[in-house]
């Protein structure tokens, strides 16, 4: 579903991404490894469209999206879901939700997509009225997810879902991903820190250090390389 071929993107005259080259499938969740500064978010910015790449090729569905405008990217089939989660904090839970919409005409797919987001996130459903600011950090990834959802995504990006969250929450936040993949069939493309959660829950795995991918395999391939069970899931 999406192609990555020797993407590179400067910051200035430093080197982010250095030819990185990856897949993802379709129907697939592939994760994205990497200590702070790996270049794992700008990776998936660059994908959106909300940072400028310098090389290489970006391929979804096969069409070229490379340094496309980022609302073209998303009405093509790519929703994210913000590291920071970045909702708006002074609109509703349902204002926020409706804003993932806004490029959509569909009120009945629209409606049927917002009942199912509020069945995979109960506790938004007990919330609608209320701020997205005044929600608690593991809401908030909930409403940021949703949201991405409601742009009815063909693929998903997921940008450290697990960042400050409580760690009984981050385990339901994973079990939701696994069921938005097996319940739509939905592609995910994941970029953690929380390495044990996403390889548990990954088909596919990347790890990238300093702008370049090192290890690449299936997830329980990766999960047990001895030098990512060092640096990464805290074995030696």
């Amino acid at each position: 579903m999406l192609q990555i071929e020797n993407l590179q993107v400067k910051y200035g005259a430093i080197a982010a991404i250095k030819g990185i080259s990856l897949n993802v499938e379709k129907g697939k969740i592939v994760t994205l490894l990497g200590t702070n500064g790996a270049g794992k978010t700008t990776t998936l910015r660059t994908i959106s469209g909300l940072v400028k790449a310098s090389g290489g090729v970006i391929r979804f569905e096969d069409n070229n999206i490379m340094n496309k405008p980022a609302h073209e990217i998303v009405a093509l089939g790519i929703g994210q879901s913000p590291e920071g989660r970045m909702i708006f904090a002074n609109l509703t839970v349902k204002e926020n939700l409706e804003m993932g919409a806004f490029l959509r005409k569909d009120k009945d797919g629209i409606q049927k997509d917002l009942d199912f987001v509020l069945s995979v996130f109960p506790r938004l459903k007990e919330r609608l009225k209320q701020r997205g600011g005044t929600l608690s950090g593991g809401e908030q990834q909930m409403l940021a997810i949703s949201r991405a959802l409601m742009t009815r995504p063909k693929l998903l990006l997921l940008d450290e879902p697990s960042l400050g969250i409580a760690p009984i929450l981050v385990k339901t936040i994973f079990e939701k991903i696994v069921e938005i993949n097996k319940e739509l069939g939905m592609t995910i493309f994941l970029v953690e820190q929380n390495a044990h959660m996403a390889l548990h829950i990954a088909h596919f795995a990347y790890v990238m250090e300093t702008g370049q991918l090192v290890t690449e395999g299936k997830a329980s391939d990766v999960a047990n390389n001895e030098e990512v069970r060092k640096a990464y899931l805290g074995e030696t």
